[in-house]
């Protein structure tokens, strides 16, 4: 399972921090298939653009570095309130593919929130272990030590 959120993870990070950049680096004259940007106004525009190329970091770096690793399905949580926008606006407009690919990537970024929060979560005390290194606990459980009884990195007495 926890190979599978980690897939997951990794398409929407590349989704969202790559195609989402063209909102800001594509010319005017956009193909016609993205033609539904001009209709949003520019502060929309340039808000919902930094909101999910944010998310999609959100979905890497707090895990790949265990710093604040919480984060993580919260970016997902916050992809999945900005899909599920997306998808009202594409309501009042008709527009059955969009709302059809933003509903997949509201589904796909909740179970990345649900699977970061509930199916296999990394917790802060997980990240710094993993962090400081996996010889220095295994020296403390091998002395009979619990890892809350000698700080990380600490020798037994």
């Amino acid at each position: 399972m926890n190979a599978l959120v980690w897939v997951l993870q990794i398409v929407l990070r590349a989704y969202f921090g790559f195609v989402r950049v063209k909102r800001f680096i594509v010319p005017p004259g956009r193909p016609a298939s993205m033609a539904w940007m001009y209709d949003l106004s520019p502060g929309l525009h340039y808000f919902s653009g930094s909101a999910e190329i944010l998310a999609a970091l959100g979905l890497i770096l707090p895990r790949g570095t265990h710093i604040q690793p919480h984060l993580t399905h919260q970016a997902a949580l916050g992809l999945v309130l900005a899909m599920l926008g997306a998808a009202a606006w594409h309501v009042g407009r008709g527009e059955t593919t969009r709302i059809l690919l933003t509903s997949v990537l509201a589904l796909l970024a909740g179970f990345v929130a649900y699977g970061r929060w509930r199916l296999k979560p990394l917790s802060a005390r997980q990240a710094v272990q993993v962090g400081r290194g996996v010889r220095g606990a295994g020296l403390r459980l091998r002395c009979g030590l619990a890892p809350s009884q000698g700080g990380a990195g600490m020798a037994p007495s």
